[in-house]
């Protein structure tokens, strides 16, 4: 019976993802009732999965915890203006110096990305570089393109740079030091060159058409006073303290959903709500809390148990063993394997099913003798990171971008464009991975 019940937990798992692509669809229902469907055929056959444990022991809460707190701590960051501050200033400063605005813009973008969910920069950042690149005359278009390449990149520089980068590190201890040995050397060279063939093939294309008549609109002018003043400037300060403070925490402790939730109150107290009412003190977290995205949250929560499901019933030993032969004993053949298969998922499907899907895969291959932990890591973390790249689905901050481009009429955003420009570069970051790979195998054994 366990070729039937591989089959059958696959094919529920499979019809989860398939329900991802219908926007008006209560994704929730179906993952709820097709995990309910899956577990009660497994307990059929597997008496394990009966008990209650089996289900909780299968979340990862540690990282759930992580999630909502880091989710308040954007939405907190968000009403208190710090990211629409921080935008207003670095546009406003560049805005007559389109180059460079777009070089600030990337850089700051994937900085910020690194540790901060690229959709929440996504949403902050492009309805303010769509209106100031149209008040001094520039298609959005090369701006949005750049950011959609370099915030998936972006996701590869830290452990918290994006939600597969959290399963990973929590699941295999890697802190900021491993990413600071192991990734930024890779991503400093992938940056450069990302950098400059933007500039020299997407963006110097529209600063040459810049005389081309835009749409005629009636654009909201932004105001040209700059919130300078010192009643201005303590908020942003203070919370860019805190920012730093989090991030060195991070560094510093293993721990980081209880640094997460820790800093959620911090951020709360230094930003406490003008607007407060009877329902919602100043310091209310629950205004917070009721603004996280609990979808996403029951949606892992999922994801866990079918993987549990799948794990129990042996399908993820079939697969490691599958990718294992196909890689021969080499170890650099079986990085690049999982580089390219999780890359080409993670384009196709959401990255972090797929993540989730190959975490037991890594670690049944990590506790073999014969191959070495840290390129399998590499390998992983840049497939599912950078895969994203491939086809907007596979990106949250893909979809949010082309969504924005299309309700704001911006000419040339199409989804055929974001395919053309970021598969163009998914290719190219997953070459400059082999290659990456490849050196550190050879030269490091």
């Amino acid at each position: 019976m366990e070729p039937f019940l591989q089959i059958f937990v696959g094919l529920c798992f499979i019809g989860l993802i398939i329900v991802l692509f219908f926007e008006k669809v209560d994704y929730i229902l179906y993952s709820v009732a097709l995990i309910i469907i899956a577990s009660l055929v497994t307990a059929i056959f597997i008496p394990e999965t009966r008990d209650l444990t089996f289900f909780m022991n299968a979340v990862k809460w540690e990282v759930i915890f992580f999630f909502i707190a880091i989710f308040a701590i954007v939405e907190i960051l968000k009403e208190s203006g710090f990211f629409d501050e921080i935008g207003f200033r670095i546009i406003k400063h560049y805005k007559t110096k389109p180059r460079k605005l777009f070089y600030v813009i990337c850089i700051v973008t994937t900085l910020l990305a690194s540790v901060i969910a690229g959709i929440s920069i996504v949403a902050i950042f492009i309805p303010i570089i769509i209106v100031i690149c149209r008040k001094i005359k520039i298609n959005p278009t090369p701006f949005l393109l750049g950011i959609s390449v370099c915030v998936n990149l972006a996701a590869t520089l830290t452990p918290v740079g994006s939600a597969q980068n959290i399963l990973i590190a929590n699941e295999f201890s890697l802190d900021f030091n491993w990413f600071l040995v192991h990734i930024i050397p890779y991503f400093l060279l992938t940056f450069v060159i990302t950098l400059f063939t933007l500039d020299r093939f997407v963006l110097t294309k529209f600063l040459n058409d810049r005389r081309e008549e835009l749409e005629e609109e009636k654009i909201q002018e932004l105001s040209e006073e700059s919130p300078s003043s010192d009643k201005h400037n303590r908020p942003i300060l203070k919370n860019l303290i805190l920012l730093a403070i989090f991030i060195v925490s991070l560094i510093i402790f293993s721990e980081s959903y209880l640094v997460s939730l820790v800093f959620s109150i911090i951020f709360l107290i230094f930003n406490p709500n003008k607007k407060s009412d009877v329902s919602h003190h100043k310091y209310s977290l629950i205004r917070y809390l009721q603004k996280v995205d609990y979808k996403l949250i029951y949606f892992f929560i999922c994801l866990f148990i079918f993987i549990a499901l799948m794990e129990i019933n042996g399908t993820l030993l079939l697969l490691e063993s599958l990718i294992e032969n196909l890689a021969f004993q080499n170890e650099l053949l079986l990085s690049i394997i999982i580089l390219i298969t999780t890359s080409l998922l993670s384009g196709f499907l959401d990255n972090t099913p797929v993540t989730i899907i190959f975490i037991p895969i890594i670690e049944i291959l990590i506790a073999s003798p014969n191959f070495y932990a840290f390129p399998l890591f590499i390998a992983f973390i840049l497939g599912v990171n950078l895969g994203g790249n491939f086809l907007p689905q596979g990106s949250p901050a893909d979809l949010m971008i082309l969504e924005l481009g299309r309700a704001n009429n911006v000419k040339g955003l199409t989804y055929k464009k974001m395919v053309k420009t970021g598969g163009s570069y998914a290719f190219l970051h997953i070459l400059l991975g082999i290659g990456y790979l490849t050196v550190i195998v050879l030269c490091f054994p």
